[in-house]
């Protein structure tokens, strides 16, 4: 079995795949020959173009590195608070 990815141009023969139920919403099971050709796994980016549904490689994972920078502007000693530490007049009354 070739794993390689096709590149765009090269498109396969469409497949007819039935919608489930799945919840209250519906489903596809995407073959996994498909996601071999694509090397989509995990998380997809979805978009609608006329009658097509798109699925598609996320271009930049939400929050991917923010674990790590946080850890190198805490090393960088540029962790200090941008706004400062207030508290609103009206906060005084509060019991926490």
């Amino acid at each position: 079995m070739n794993k390689s990815h096709k590149s765009p141009q090269q498109a396969s023969a469409p497949l007819q795949i039935a919608i489930r139920p799945v919840g209250n919403s519906k489903g596809v099971v995407i073959p996994k020959i498909i996601l071999e050709q694509t090397g989509i796994e995990g998380v997809v980016e979805m978009a609608v173009d006329g009658e097509k549904i798109i699925l598609s490689k996320p271009k930049n994972i939400l929050r991917e590195h923010w674990a790590r920078d946080a850890q190198n502007l805490v090393r960088a000693g540029e962790d200090e608070l941008v706004l400062g530490d207030f508290a609103n007049e009206e906060d005084g009354d509060w019991v926490w």
